[in-house]
């Protein structure tokens, strides 16, 4: 029988026992063993800390987003070895899909994230420059830079692929290598993943490594540089929390736990109602998705108290409908559970819950199954149970399986108590056409929530679900979900990142962030819009000007455009607003009175001007003043897969008293060599 091998410092390795097996959940056969025993945890976060930091740390956030897209490509093209291999974990083709189809996704939204919204660098420069004194010549900006440490991923046997791969992509993008540590069993798909992504060559080497079976003596090794990121149960994760290593180096530490997730019907959602229907709808599909094992399924379904049968009724009925068997029979749409022992743990829990209500729909020790031994394999009917809502069973007890119940409400006051109960969650829903009982609800329970979804008519279309976390906000919730955040876009980046802020003089600082910044020197000569990228360098100016502004101007660009607004062309109302005290000119007319000074007209390197941003007029322009504008290089990025780059310009606009009328970033693409 296989041994599963764990990836670490380089190598392949294999362990020199037996291993304990690992089983699967359809069959009940033999599917591979595990043992970790010989791993050297501490040479391996030594390894990536010397070799795959330094080689990340190389790359700019580009071409490690460029990366994860060619990364995303490959597996795409192997997810049929991923479903074949998920199949016996007990999950439905559908199951399987949404975790390997999911985990491929997050690759390519960070990748996406991290071409659009970090620059192609090696430093992440956050927030404005802050003066701090009268002249200038002091000044400070907070800069994020990648810890010099290893991302230790401890998953859950859930999501044998998505659950890596979310933790992966954000660390990755941020510099940061990874060490992985799947839960045993299903540790053999991850196992495959690895694979795949080591056999592809595409990331740097240290980057990413595997260790299959018991963390041992994993935690001992980490540093104040490394971080621990861990899925599972609320009762693991404060063990985990309070391991002496990461105390005592102040180890970032992010938990994603169990949680009792609820979801709330709206009293206007009566039977007969869209509403009511997605309701419906929705809780047996987070009940029946890879068979109620997720961390975000619907444990607690609140309903008004009058609904409280009728929701029943409906959930049974489409529950009954529900096909439980062999994942890779036709017409199955619900599987088994990863394992025997996480049934019976389904099964202690129900005993527990049944404590505080009565199963409806179900029989936890009874299942017909499609193409399947009912008890070789981890299968286990869905079970909806009604229960007391002022007992504390349902609000401190999760079945991790395809169990939930339903609870009644009498007032929106009431059930936000009653969320609250559950002292943390991933994830909630409402499920209302009532905007204003959404608004109540929402601002009720968000303190207790990471995730909460409003649907409805409107948004039922393109709703992702309940479940489905999306990369781009954040995943993870307080109190009992874990206290931490994960994916969460670029702040998923950030976490694997130490902000610091530096205080220097303009021209240090400019040098340190690679952005010019005010006071720092400028350069002039040659015009900046004849230099291509490669020419061009932070600080390249411009100063032109000066042009008058008169009166026959402004009424000109206001018959021109339209813009007739008062301050503009009424000269008795201009001069009672204390703004403005007489005609002034157009905001939009200084802009374009500065472009027409800037600009270089002929051909050249600079290809198109692709917006203003940050733009504000700070003194008003009156006939008569005279404007120049000082136009300075401020950042360069160059386009990875293009043969131009994008430039982002400082404007500054004054009058002839030295008083800036306006200030705006200009952008622009810009060839990186002369044609």
């Amino acid at each position: 029988m296989t041994l599963l091998r764990s990836y670490v410092s380089g190598d392949w390795f294999t362990a020199p026992d037996e291993g304990a097996p690992l089983h699967d959940a359809v069959t009940g056969e033999e599917v591979a063993r595990i043992s970790s025993t010989g791993v050297d945890m501490d040479a391996a976060l030594d390894y990536g800390r010397r070799v795959g930091g330094p080689a990340l740390g190389e790359l700019t956030f580009h071409q490690r987003a460029a990366l994860l897209k060619a990364l995303a490509s490959h597996l795409r093209e192997h997810r049929d070895e991923l479903y074949a291999l998920s199949a016996r974990t007990g999950s439905t083709l559908g199951d399987s899909k949404f975790d390997v189809d999911g985990g491929i996704g997050v690759l390519f939204a960070f990748a996406s994230k991290g071409k659009r919204e970090l620059p192609n660098d090696t430093v992440y420069v956050e927030g404005d420059v802050e003066p701090l004194g009268r002249g200038g010549t002091f000044v400070a900006q907070h800069i994020a830079s990648p810890l010099h440490g290893v991302a230790v991923q401890i998953n859950a046997f859930n999501f044998p692929v998505w659950g890596p791969l979310e933790k992966f992509a954000p660390a990755f993008l941020a510099g940061v290598p990874s060490l992985v540590k799947p839960a045993s069993q299903t540790a053999y798909l991850t196992e495959k993943l690895v694979e795949l992504i080591i056999d592809s060559g595409l990331l740097p080497e240290g980057s990413l490594q595997l260790v299959c079976g018991s963390a041992g003596d994993l935690l001992d090794h980490v540093t104040a540089q490394d971080l621990v990121s861990f899925t599972g149960s609320a009762s693991t994760a404060r063990k985990l929390r309070a391991h002496p290593a990461i105390v005592r180096n102040a180890v970032r530490f992010n938990a994603e736990a169990d949680s009792l997730n609820c979801s709330i019907l709206g009293p206007d959602a009566k039977p007969g109602t869209p509403e009511f229907d997605l309701y419906v709808k929705q809780l047996v599909t987070e009940m029946t998705v890879k068979a109620g094992q997720k961390c975000t399924a619907i444990r607690r379904a609140f309903v008004p108290a009058e609904l409280l049968d009728d929701v029943a009724e409906a959930v049974s009925a489409r529950l009954a409908k529900v096909v439980v068997g062999n994942p890779n029979s036709e017409g199955v749409r619900m599987g088994a559970l990863a394992s025997l022992e996480q049934r019976e743990e389904v099964r202690r829990s129900l005993k527990a819950l049944q404590a505080a209500g009565s199963i409806v729909f179900g029989d936890p020790e009874r299942v017909e199954v499609t193409d399947a031994d009912a008890e070789r394999g981890a299968f286990i009917s869905p079970i909806l149970l009604k229960g007391d809502p002022e007992r504390a069973e349902p609000h401190e007890v999760e079945a991790f399986g395809p169990v939930s119940t339903l609870l009644q409400y009498t007032s929106a006051e009431q059930v936000i108590g009653y969320a609250a109960r559950g002292e943390g969650s991933l994830a909630g829903s409402v499920v209302t056409g009532d905007a204003e009982f959404a608004r109540e609800i929402v601002l009720g329970v968000a303190p207790w929530h990471g995730r909460l979804l409003v649907l409805d008519t409107d948004d039922a279309k393109e709703s992702t679900g309940h479940g489905s976390p999306m990369p781009q906000l954040v995943h993870g919730g307080p109190g009992r979900a874990g206290g931490g955040e994960e994916m969460g876009g670029i702040r998923g980046v950030l976490h694997h990142m130490q902000r610091t802020a530096v205080q220097a003089s303009p021209r240090v600082l400019s040098a340190v962030t690679g952005r010019w910044v005010a006071g720092a020197p400028r350069a002039e000569g040659v015009h900046p819009f004849r230099k291509s990228l490669a020419e061009l360098k932070i600080g390249d100016s411009v100063v032109a000007g000066p042009r008058a502004v008169t009166r026959e101007d402004v009424d000109h660009f206001a018959e021109f455009t339209g813009d007739t607004f008062y301050a503009h062309t009424d000269p008795d109302a201009a001069a009672a607003n204390p703004l403005f005290g007489g005609i002034v000119a157009h905001g939009y007319l200084v802009v374009s009175f500065a472009a027409g000074l800037f600009v270089s007209p002929e051909p050249g390197p600079v290809l198109a001007n692709y917006g203003l941003e940050n733009l504000r007029f700070l003194t008003p322009v009156k006939p008569g003043d005279e404007l120049t504008v000082t136009l300075t290089c401020k950042q360069i990025t160059p386009r990875l897969d293009q043969d131009y780059g994008e430039v982002r310009w400082d404007a500054d606009v004054t009058n002839a008293g030295g008083d800036s009328v306006a200030k705006y970033d200009v952008l622009t693409l810009v060839a990186k060599e002369d044609s």
